[in-house]
């Protein structure tokens, strides 16, 4: 059986959370309907002529997209222009485009992970931070009967998670009381009588992402008719998101040969770089996409070389200046996302027991030739 586009996208955003995403970025479905079975998903980076003939060709009818194919306020759908002319092929072919961009690039194990994978570095954290998870204190109240029951359930939801650290709990033994109302179901005790009930006090943590999924799983596990239990904002915030990644290298490299390692990984023909090729890099800082602005992030962290896309003629002298080190791969760099997240959707959807079938973009899309 097929998945609806629907439950497609559901699981994408489960991957890479909308919520992740910079303000204003142009993410989410921008052509087409997701109210239909989809047999095959293309996933590419860019929309173009060619991997629209490749998605008619392959009987995809949904794109998965790293780059809007919808950036600026339309003011026309002219079908005589080359972009209406991309729009009304789509549209006649029944093929939807989803965008997963910059909350592709912040979530955990995405896109500028990866880069940070490809060129060796361990131990990433942000290059810019841009929000960090909320955490709650989660308290609920159970008969000693159900307390493993229960703390099991939090648990395996993803509660209990601090840092490096899961199965986090706090548990205390008391006495609750309780008096059930004319009409209750009480799971112990009787209607119009006083009850006191040995019981366990379970304390965890709760990140935002598995709250409602941890609470669901309590209550289902909870034998009680009215389940007492308290939920409690923290002071203290979990983990960290945001652009680009930075940390040391697993083995210090000159820039020259980081330069190779960069080509290689990402499939490249060739470079921009800005340092000495000799200079021994211990730190790297890695970002997806355009990166000019960068520099003082990577900077201040410490980075021996910004490795990015985009980089301008005035902000590599900048660079060159302060003594950073830039190594220019090219925005089409990018690419690594379509193999990546056509091997984690396509299991995702295998494991839901689903026959739709992903697939990586193949045609190639970088528009500068190096001759």
């Amino acid at each position: 059986m097929f998945a609806k586009g629907q439950t497609v996208v559901q699981l994408m955003e489960k991957f890479a959370p909308k919520a992740l995403a910079v303000e204003n970025d142009k993410i989410g479905l921008q052509l087409g309907t997701l109210n239909k079975e989809i047999p095959k998903v293309l996933v590419a980076l860019d929309v173009t002529p060619e991997v629209v003939d490749e998605a008619i060709a392959l009987g995809a009818n949904l794109i998965v997209a790293h780059h809007a194919i919808i950036f600026r306020p339309l003011a026309n759908l002219r079908t005589d222009t080359p972009m209406g002319a991309l729009y009304e092929k789509l549209i006649k072919h029944d093929i939807a485009v989803y965008i997963s961009h910059t909350n592709l690039d912040v979530a955990e194990g995405g896109m500028n992970d990866w880069m940070a994978d490809l060129v060796g570095i361990v131990e990433p954290k942000p290059l810019e931070e841009l929000q960090r998870e909320p955490l709650y204190k989660l308290v609920v109240h159970v008969p000693s009967s159900h307390h493993q029951g229960v703390l099991d359930a939090l648990l395996s939801a993803g509660a209990g998670t601090i840092g490096d650290y899961s199965h986090c709990s706090f548990s205390t033994a008391g006495t609750g009381t309780f008096l059930p109302g004319e009409g209750t179901r009480p799971y112990l005790g009787s209607p119009g009588k006083l009850e006191r009930a040995e019981e366990i006090r379970i304390e965890t943590v709760l990140p935002e992402s598995v709250r409602a999924k941890a609470i669901r799983g309590m209550l289902k596990a909870h034998p009680y008719e009215e389940v007492s239990y308290d939920l409690y904002k923290l002071e203290q915030t979990g983990q960290a998101y945001g652009l680009g990644r930075i940390g040391k290298l697993a083995q210090p490299k000159t820039l020259g040969e980081l330069t190779e390692v960069v080509k290689q990984g990402f499939d490249v023909p060739a470079a921009r770089v800005v340092g000495d090729a000799e200079r021994v890099i211990k730190k790297a800082a890695v970002l997806g996409g355009s990166g000019s602005r960068y520099i003082h992030h990577a900077l201040r962290q410490g980075a021996d070389v910004l490795i990015t896309g985009d980089i301008d003629y005035h902000t590599a002298h900048d660079a060159l200046m302060a003594g950073l080190a830039i190594i220019d791969p090219g925005h089409n760099s990018e690419k690594i996302m379509k193999r990546e997240v056509a091997n984690i959707l396509g299991k995702m959807l295998r494991e839901s027991g689903s026959e739709t079938t992903v697939h990586a973009s193949e045609p190639n899309t970088e528009p500068f030739r190096f001759v």
